[in-house]
C-alpha cells in the first residue's frame, strides 16, 4: 500500500497553489524533511492474522498531514524526490529500530523505482535496520518503465546489499504484468480491487498471470485492502499468505500496535542481475547459433510481432534493427499500432531518434555498441516469452541481394534466458 503517488496526478500541486499559499509553503517543509512523523499499518500471516511486520507510511502532522502524494508531486517537479524518498525511508527505519522490533521483523518501506539509492553503507541507519530487520523496498508498479535502466541497476545494488522486494499494487496497470520476470520481486502485492470483488474477466487474467509468476519463483503474495471476513475469504482464494487492511489495523504509532511475531519467508532466490553484453552474445552463451537468411528473419519477425499483438496479456516488444534505415514506413506504422495496445514498445538502432512517434520509444545505439550489428525481436509478458537473436556474418552486403544477407541465429522461447535479453535491453534505456 503505497504512502504516495508521484508524477501525473491530475495537478494535485496546482490546485493547492490556488487555494492557499501556505499549503504549498508546507508542501516545500516536507519536502525539505521537516515534520516526518512515521506511521505503521500491520502486516499479517493468513489465515490467523497474527502480526508479523509493518509498512512505513509517510506522514507530516505538524504540517496539517498534507496529502502523500501532493506532496511526491511537488517534490518531483522541484527536484527534491531523490532527498524526499531518503528521508521517508530513512525515518521509517530509525522509529522502528528505537522502539525495539523484535528482531527479524518484516518492515515495508516504499521507494521510488528511479529515485538515487542510498545503501547501507553510507546510512548507518539503513545499515542498522539490515542488521535487526527484514526490510524490504517496496516499488510502485507505476512509472516502472520511465527510466529502465536506472530502475534495473538499482534493484541490482538493493539486492546486493541484502534487501528484499516487493511491488506494490499489482493489478492496477498493465506495466507491473509485463515487468513481474524483470524486477522479480519476493512479494507481490495484490491491488485493492482484485481483493474487494468478484473478479472479472480481466481482473482474472491479471490473477492468473500473477499465480504464474508465484508458481515459478516462489514470490510471496500479500493481499491489499481486507477490510472483512468476504475479503479475507478472497484473498485466501488467491493465493496470499499474507495480508493488509483495516480488519487487521489502520496506519498508526507503533506504540499503539503489539508485538510482532516472527515469520520466515521462503528463502530469497530471485536475483536481479544486469548484464550489458548483447543479447546475442549472452544467447550463444547457451545455445547453438544457425545460420540463416534474412528473408527467413523477417517471416519470424512477423511471427513475433503477431504474438505480442494478439496476446491476451499484453507484453513488452522490443527491436533491434541495426539503423534506422530498416525502420521502414511499414514497420513504423505496424509499431505505433501496437504501442496503443503494449506497455512498452522500443526499437534499438544506429541514428534512430528518441521519439518515433504516437508511443514507440526509439534508442540510438552508440557507434561501439555491438547490438549495432545485430536483428533481434524480443517480447515478454506474463505468458509470453519469445526471442529472434540474429547476428549478421562478415560479409558484405554489396555482394548479396538483401534478402539472401545471411544471420548466425538463435531462436528461443525459454523465459529465463529472454528475460536476461530484456534486461540487457532495457539497460540500454535511459
Amino acid at each position: 500500500m503505497l504512502h504516495r503517488r508521484p508524477g501525473n496526478q491530475g495537478g494535485l500541486v496546482a490546485r493547492l497553489q490556488e487555494q492557499a499559499p501556505t499549503a504549498v509553503n508546507r508542501l516545500g517543509d516536507a519536502v525539505a524533511g521537516v515534520g516526518i512523523v512515521p506511521a505503521y499499518q500491520p502486516i499479517v500471516a493468513l489465515p490467523d492474522g497474527v502480526t508479523v511486520g509493518y509498512e512505513a507510511l509517510a506522514r507530516w502532522p505538524s504540517l496539517d498531514d498534507p496529502r502523500p502524494q501532493a506532496v511526491f508531486e511537488y517534490a518531483a517537479e522541484h527536484g527534491g524526490l531523490d532527498g524526499l524518498d531518503q528521508s521517508c525511508i530513512t525515518a521509517g527505519v530509525d522509529v522502528a529500530l528505537r522502539n525495539d522490533l523484535a528482531p527479524g521483523t518484516m518492515l515495508l518501506v516504499n521507494c521510488e523505482p528511479t529515485s538515487t539509492y542510498v545503501g547501507p553503507d553510507d546510512d548507518q541507519v539503513l545499515a542498522s535496520g539490515r542488521d535487526r530487520l527484514r526490510v524490504t523496498f517496496e516499488f510502485t508498479e507505476r512509472s516502472l518503465l520511465a527510466h529502465p535502466q536506472a530502475l534495473l541497476r538499482k534493484l541490482a545494488r538493493i539486492r546486493a546489499d541484502g534487501f528484499s522486494i516487493a511491488l506494490d499494487d499489482v493489478g492496477a496497470h498493465p506495466d507491473s504484468l509485463a515487468m513481474l520476470d524483470v524486477v522479480r520481486p519476493d512479494i507481490i502485492k495484490l491491488d485493492l480491487a482484485l481483493v474487494q470483488s468478484d473478479p472479472s474477466r480481466d481482473q482474472a487474467r491479471t490473477l492468473s498471470a500473477v499465480l504464474a509468476h508465484h508458481e515459478r519463483t516462489g514470490a510471496v503474495i500479500l493481499a491489499e485492502g481486507i477490510e472483512n471476513d468476504h475479503h479475507l475469504e478472497q484473498a485466501l482464494a488467491l493465493g496470499a499468505d499474507l495480508g493488509q487492511g483495516y480488519k487487521y489495523g489502520r496506519a498508526r504509532s507503533l506504540e499503539e500496535h503489539g508485538d510482532a511475531a516472527p515469520w520466515s519467508m521462503p528463502r530469497e532466490r530471485n536475483v536481479v542481475a544486469v548484464d550489458s553484453q548483447s543479447p546475442f552474445d549472452l544467447a550463444s552463451r547457451l545455445l547453438e547459433p544457425r545460420t540463416a537468411r534474412k528473408r527467413t528473419l523477417l517471416a519470424f519477425s512477423r511471427h513475433i510481432e503477431s504474438q505480442a499483438r494478439h496476446a491476451a496479456d499484453p507484453p513488452m516488444l522490443m527491436t533491434a534493427l541495426q539503423r534506422a534505415t530498416y525502420f521502414t514506413p511499414r514497420t513504423r506504422m505496424n509499431y505505433q499500432a501496437m504501442a496503443a495496445e503494449l506497455p512498452l514498445v522500443a526499437v534499438f538502432g544506429e541514428d534512430l531518434p528518441d521519439d518515433l512517434g504516437h508511443g514507440v520509444r526509439g534508442v540510438p545505439l552508440a557507434s561501439d555498441d555491438p547490438l549495432r550489428l545485430e536483428w533481434t525481436v524480443v517480447i515478454l509478458g506474463p505468458h509470453t516469452a519469445s526471442a529472434l537473436i540474429a547476428r549478421e556474418r562478415d560479409t558484405p552486403e554489396a555482394w548479396v541481394a538483401d534478402g539472401d544477407r545471411r544471420f548466425d541465429v538463435v531462436m528461443t522461447h525459454d523465459r529465463s534466458l529472454v528475460t536476461m535479453c530484456v534486461r540487457s535491453l532495457l539497460d540500454r534505456m535511459c
